[in-house]
């Protein structure tokens, strides 16, 4: 491989980078532009919750029941609502998410001692979030009822309350979140985006900038040529290359000083390790380009096979281990979800070669397998 001849092909695809401003744009722009859309716009967090109360008892006792999740910060009071047919109004117009209606005689049931039954309404137009408020609301239920039980048992024993409630409650749950605290999504989301995105945009300039010889014709200057496949291949990708290694200092920057992401792993491992990444996806840029010879259908053939295993098969929204038998062996063939973990444990958990060198090795061999695949295919003949 003659290095002179490389860089020859290098330097001229770069002055065509440069040259051509949505190209630019597509190249450095774009990465950082998705990092804010998404960061901003994809939010897993469910707080804030919509919700409205019909009170048909209006006791001191509904009220203070009420006020449990008024004064919580999962859920947002928008008032009170008259009857249920305005409950289901209400909830099938957006206003809310949530009705609490609370029963005629609930005050004097519980005064009694006897079981009162809420009904709660919930949008179950957005399955994942309204199984997530179904679990607020039962917790809040269940405090309350706890310490309605427990002020029963201290009027009827003479002990505090608080003493009353411990021994309701002989064993204590306490429960500690690791790597992530607070549970943020953005914790989450932040590094896996540094996947999608890299899934998204090395491909797409790679494909663009192969296929687009074929289509204004200079391709047949390197069939002419005495430029071999390799050193073509090699000079033609190294731009691209390039480009993506600025985008992950970019978008590790973004994640870290913008989204407040804590990076408790190593750069020295989470740099090469992404590279890596980013010659998988390069390589299946290159495999698109040398199937297809236009631009619209590099683009095409570049979104689906690159979007649907990132947001699908990566662990991005859907956990792994939760999705079905078939797609679960879709996922293990991408190199999305082998990433994934890699930026997750360099992001969140602190580890690294130790941990990682499986996904690491997995990467390396699939960017290996792509470019002998797309070297292979790849011919200095023209196709008739």
């Amino acid at each position: 491989m003659n290095l002179q001849r490389v860089l020859a092909i290098a330097g001229k695809e770069w002055r065509e980078i440069v040259r051509d401003r949505l190209f630019f744009s597509l190249a450095f722009v774009v990465p950082a532009l998705l990092m804010l859309l998404f960061g901003y716009g994809l939010s897993l967090d469910v707080e804030n919750i919509p919700f409205a109360v019909v009170d048909h008892d209006r006791s001191a006792a509904s009220r203070d029941y009420a006020y449990r999740f008024i004064d919580s910060r999962y859920f947002q009071f928008r008032g009170y609502a008259g009857d249920e047919r305005d409950a289901s109004r209400l909830i099938g117009s957006g206003q809310v998410r949530v009705v609490l209606v609370i029963p005629p005689q609930f005050g004097k049931s519980l005064a009694q001692g006897r079981p009162a039954a809420i009904q709660t309404l919930v949008d179950g137009s957005f399955p994942s979030r309204a199984m997530t408020t179904k679990g607020y609301v039962t917790a809040i239920n269940a405090a309350f009822s706890l310490a309605a039980v427990a002020q029963a048992v201290s009027q009827a024993t003479g002990l505090s309350q608080q003493d009353a409630l411990a021994q309701l409650t002989p064993i204590a749950l306490e429960s500690r979140y690791l790597y992530n605290q607070s549970v943020s999504s953005i914790w989450s989301l932040a590094p896996k985006l540094i996947m999608v995105i890299l899934m998204l945009s090395p491909p797409f300039l790679t494909a663009l900038g192969v296929v687009r010889e074929k289509e204004n014709g200079s391709i047949f200057n390197i069939y002419a040529s005495n430029v071999s496949r390799g050193e073509f291949l090699v000079g033609k990708l190294a731009p691209y290359v390039a480009i993506s290694s600025v985008n992950i200092l970019l978008l590790w920057l973004l994640a870290v000083l913008l989204y407040q992401v804590p990076f408790k792993g190593s750069l020295l491992f989470f740099l090469p390790a992404t590279l890596v990444y980013v010659l998988c996806t390069t390589g299946i840029g290159l495999l698109v380009s040398v199937l297809v010879r236009t631009q619209v259908a590099a683009m095409i053939v570049t979104m689906v096979v690159t979007m649907i295993p990132a947001v699908l098969y990566s662990g991005l929204i859907i956990p792994i281990v939760s999705l079905g038998a078939g797609a679960h062996v879709v996922a293990q063939l991408m190199p999305a979800m082998y990433y994934t973990d890699i930026v997750v444990g360099c992001f969140l958990k602190g580890v690294g070669l130790m941990s990682l060198w499986q996904p690491l090795a997995i990467l390396a061999g699939y960017a290996c397998l792509l470019f002998a695949i797309g070297y292979r295919l790849f011919s200095k003949r023209p196709s008739t």
